[in-house]
């Protein structure tokens, strides 16, 4: 699990891959971030696309990785979680209390209910996997490693 927190803890955009009611699969590059528990918060407006199919089915999948790394050195974290729109305000407020470019008081936790666009969104990990080296006939392959 440490190297999947190294990994988390310096990139800032996730890979978040929603399905709607009809199983079309939706894939959304969100600004995120997670607690030491690996759930997960990004906001996003309301009516966009995986906003509408976390609401029809909160199965969601994410993916961290660096999209710069030279090929063979890329490392990526994949968490199989479960994600809800956040509408309490005492739970905003804990979200907003989680970063300190939030801790300024521009942002208010009302900001994010009723009639205003936006909203923040929380999944909690259920299962973590990382990319990992493996052969198969002396040919490399690469593999998922689970972790959680």
């Amino acid at each position: 699990m440490d190297k999947a927190k190294a990994i988390t803890d310096k990139i800032v955009y996730a890979t978040l891959a929603t399905v709607n009611d009809a199983g079309q699969p939706w894939n959304s590059p969100v600004w995120s971030f997670h607690d030491e528990d690996y759930t997960y918060y990004w906001c996003s407006w309301k009516e966009s696309q995986h906003s509408r199919n976390i609401r029809a089915n909160g199965k969601v999948f994410i993916v961290i990785y660096d999209s710069t790394a030279p090929e063979g050195t890329g490392e990526g974290v994949y968490i199989q979680a479960q994600a809800e729109e956040v509408n309490d305000l005492v739970q905003i407020e804990t979200i907003l209390a989680k970063r300190s470019e939030f801790k300024d008081g521009k942002r208010n936790a009302v900001e994010f209910k009723g009639e205003y666009p936006r909203r923040w969104y929380v999944a909690k990990a259920e299962q973590i996997w990382l990319n990992d080296e493996g052969e198969m006939n002396g040919h490399y392959i690469d593999v998922r490693r689970q972790v959680l």
